[in-house]
């Protein structure tokens, strides 16, 4: 793996640094050696995200960033419009100057910058567009989806930036440690960097061929793998006034089952806080009414809890929807059986 370095300057641990924290959480693509937040400076990454220490230094600078020996630097934010701030062009171009490969998820491709690409060229170095990979992909929908015989298990969520990545990288991960099979189909610039084989992007791909994309590398994880059990990744929110994702991936995979991220405490919609979030169960009958998924479990985002508050919300969701609740960042042993105990 090359090593890396993040940059999530101001942002890292919130909902805008969404990605640096998925690649903090996990990462097969890149060794993470390091974020850049000058804020946190001197904190440890793991530390601010779950409470546990994992080795990964925040630092403040890239000069700072340089000394954990990285060969490229990730830009870690996720942005409403997908625009790199101005204040991160400076770390960009220090970072190319200093010999690092650049890696971005953000819909602004950096490598079309013209002073980026000019700099790139001169120190030698890539800059990789993410959602560049995944924009000429044109692929229709077949209906070979029903070839593939996998349980197949969506993550969607009541928001976006809510976290559906993080809950389906964790019951996939967890599945296969109890010796069911299991593949993750990732849907987002953040599951590549993580390196998940079987991803593509899907807000960077015209919308006459997302179904079939999705379709398509479904169908190739089926025909590699032979999975049990696939954990779909979510987009956005079905009832998200800005981000309506997750309809494609509701008609195009045809889960069985899905498992809805909810953060109790979030009463408006992230960046959008003139929209107030509908009630829980007006999802679940939405996503039941529009799909012949059931939804099976919730998992409770704990941000702004405490965890006694978090344990009471838990319990409380489960008693107010009779469905399994749980919190993705705990043991999910008893989540994982109760899957695996499902028709």
């Amino acid at each position: 793996m090359d090593s890396a370095i993040i940059l999530s300057e101001g942002v890292f641990g919130n909902t805008y640094g969404k990605t640096a924290n998925g690649l903090v959480r996990y990462s097969q693509r890149y060794s993470i050696k390091g974020v850049i937040d000058s804020k946190l400076k001197g904190k440890d990454a793991g530390e601010v995200l779950t409470g546990r220490k994992n080795g990964i230094p925040i630092v403040s600078s890239i000069e700072e960033g340089l000394k954990l020996h990285p060969d490229t630097m990730i830009v870690g934010i996720a942005t409403d419009g997908g625009f790199l701030p101005e204040n991160y062009r400076r770390y960009v171009k220090e970072a190319i100057n200093s010999g690092l490969n650049i890696v971005s998820g953000l819909h602004e491709f950096l490598s079309d910058d013209q002073e980026f690409s000019s700099l790139a060229r001169n120190r030698n170095v890539k800059i990789t567009d993410v959602r560049k990979i995944f924009r000429d992909n044109k692929v229709s929908f077949t209906g070979r989806i029903n070839e593939v015989k996998s349980k197949r298990i969506a993550v969607l969520g009541t928001d976006s930036a809510i976290g559906k990545r993080t809950t389906a990288v964790f019951l996939n991960r967890e599945m296969n440690r109890m010796g069911r099979k299991s593949v993750m189909i990732g849907t987002g610039q953040t599951a590549w960097m993580q390196g998940f084989p079987y991803t593509i992007v899907l807000d960077a791909i015209i919308n006459d061929f997302v179904a079939g994309s999705l379709e398509a590398v479904t169908v190739e994880a089926w025909e590699k793998e032979k999975p049990e059990y696939m954990f779909l990744e979510g987009q956005g929110s079905i009832i998200h006034p800005a981000y309506p994702g997750s309809y494609e991936i509701i008609g195009a995979c045809r889960p069985k089952y899905v498992v809805l991220q909810h953060a109790p405490a979030r009463l408006f919609y992230d960046g959008f806080e003139q929209f107030r979030i509908p009630p829980l169960d007006r999802y679940i009958r939405a996503i039941e009414l529009i799909s012949e998924a059931k939804v099976i479990a919730i998992s409770v985002n704990g941000e702004n809890l405490t965890p006694e508050q978090l344990k009471e919300s838990i319990a409380d969701t489960e008693n107010l929807t009779g469905i399994h609740t749980f919190d993705p960042l705990s043991d999910l042993r008893k989540t994982i059986e109760y899957i695996v105990s499902l028709n």
